[in-house]
């Protein structure tokens, strides 16, 4: 029995063995050599890096698009977070139980994920046009004359947030199957005391999918920290006046416009502090929360 035990776990650690390897390989590696670059003067051209200590440390306290950057996603994460958490949430739960077409709408909700990021960015580069776009035509039907939306600071950061509202098929998909989990009985039982629709899902479906969305959370924090680069690089290329200057973009101006590939080095390292601060706010306020209840 002993042999037959052991021979399972050297089959497991055979199975992991080759994400084992790539993860040293594609993260480990490549995260130490950042680390390595980001106190060099590399270019990541010609000449071999040379160490300088301390220089690009200073540099960033003395960089206002650094400010601006910083400035940017910050405004992006506290309020594209929350909507992309919502819309997810609000859907899963509403297409959760079997109804008329239910496969249609589910299906509706997903397919913007599948859709390339350049491609969506094309999309909305229409959509958001101040001529002919289909949001300002929907604005006049009320009377507004509608905004110029990629010209100004305030709405260009709206449409990012905007764009990025609709591939949330991921979460949305989570959220249904966890939703399909909880147990039937309960809603009878909370039914029977007499316990409305919004009363069920103030007290029992929310607390039971708690460590659902806490995952969603964290996960989306990382993905519109990270993974916003290439949408907000084709809408906007970070105009206007550094308004959509999200620290993504300014690393690739940095590493491949300027040649500062060890500054964006730092600054990489910089994205990184951010995003596990942030997460860790998250989970210390929700591990409060729970003490509370």
């Amino acid at each position: 029995m002993t042999r037959a035990k052991g021979e399972r776990s050297l089959s497991g650690w055979a199975f992991l063995a080759p994400y084992a390897v790539a993860v040293v390989l594609l993260i480990a590696v490549p995260a130490l050599l950042n680390v390595g670059y980001a106190f060099t003067d590399h270019t990541g051209l010609t000449r071999d890096p040379q160490f300088v200590g301390l220089d690009n440390v200073r540099r960033l306290a003395d960089d206002a698009f650094l400010a601006d950057s910083l400035e940017a996603s910050l405004f992006h994460v506290a309020l594209s977070v929350p909507l992309r958490l919502l819309a997810a949430v609000g859907l899963g739960l509403l297409l959760a139980a079997p109804r008329p077409g239910g496969r249609w709408f589910r299906t509706a909700v997903y397919l913007p994920t599948v859709v390339p990021d350049v491609a969506l960015a094309v999309l909305f580069l229409w959509v958001l046009n101040p001529l002919y776009g289909p949001l300002n035509q929907l604005l006049g039907l009320f009377g507004h004359p509608g905004y110029t939306w990629l010209s100004d600071p305030t709405t260009a950061r709206v449409g990012v947030v905007l764009m990025l509202l609709f591939p949330i098929g991921e979460g949305f998909v989570v959220v249904l199957a966890a939703r399909r989990l909880l147990d039937g009985r309960l809603y009878e039982a909370a039914a029977l005391e007499g316990c409305g629709p919004f009363g069920q899902l103030r007290r029992i479906t929310l607390p039971l999918l708690a460590p659902v969305l806490v995952l969603l959370a964290v996960r989306d924090t990382i993905l519109t920290l990270q993974v916003n680069f290439v949408p907000a690089y084709v809408l906007t290329d970070g105009r206007p006046a550094n308004a959509t200057l999200y620290l993504p973009v300014y690393i690739f101006d940095q590493a491949f416009e300027f040649s500062g590939f060890a500054y964006a080095a730092l600054i990489t390292i910089l994205l990184m502090l951010i995003t596990a601060a942030i997460i860790a706010v998250q989970l210390l306020a929700v591990r409060r929360w729970r003490v509370l209840r």
